[in-house]
């Protein structure tokens, strides 16, 4: 578990590397009074709102960088990478939200029978992820509640966010992992 503290450094590191990147289109480094625990390779994901709307949301689900570093690329990928929105300019940068959501390890939901997974997801708590194939999709374990979806809803809109059939999660093939995140605004 991280502090407040560490969420707030990690919301004005995101928030900084955005500012730059979008005015001056350079990447900042790791700043050297980092905290060592921050150095973990943790999965993160960083989310932008603007009027309480989506305005981009890029992440890492696996613990394959340092937090930190994580944290940059995808605070920077949040703005200006992602497929869904224009690039962020710089005369929004005032108008933005930041969320931070740290995520645990994706660990795979082993089931008898893929009904079973209904058994196995706590909405609010967990997030997901359906892959099949080459297919994978993630969701965050706040956008169950924010969207009032149960657990049959989110199971579907996860393979729908994969690009795949909303029942796609009741196949023998299909493979679910859930894992949780620490959220930060």
């Amino acid at each position: 578990m991280l502090s407040e503290d560490d969420g707030k450094y990690l919301l004005e590191l995101a928030k900084d590397a955005i500012e730059t990147y979008v005015k001056e289109h350079d990447k900042i480094d790791v700043p050297s009074d980092c905290p060592e625990h921050l150095r973990e390779k943790l999965g993160v994901f960083v989310t932008l709102n603007k009027n309480n709307n989506l305005r981009g949301c890029i992440g890492y689900p696996e613990p394959i960088f340092p937090l930190v570093e994580a944290t940059i690329e995808s605070a920077i990928s949040a703005a200006v990478r992602d497929p869904r929105f224009p690039e962020v300019g710089e005369s929004e940068l005032d108008s933005l939200e930041y969320e931070i959501t740290v995520l645990t390890k994706p660990e795979l939901i082993e089931v008898d029978k893929p009904i079973d997974y209904l058994d196995n997801i706590i909405i609010g708590e967990d997030g997901l992820i359906v892959e099949k194939g080459f297919y994978r999709g993630l969701l965050l374990p706040q956008v169950a509640p924010e969207h009032n979806m149960d657990k049959e809803e989110f199971l579907s809109h996860t393979c729908l966010k994969a690009g795949l059939r909303p029942d796609t999660w009741l196949n023998k093939d299909t493979k679910v992992f859930k894992f949780q995140g620490q959220i930060f605004k």
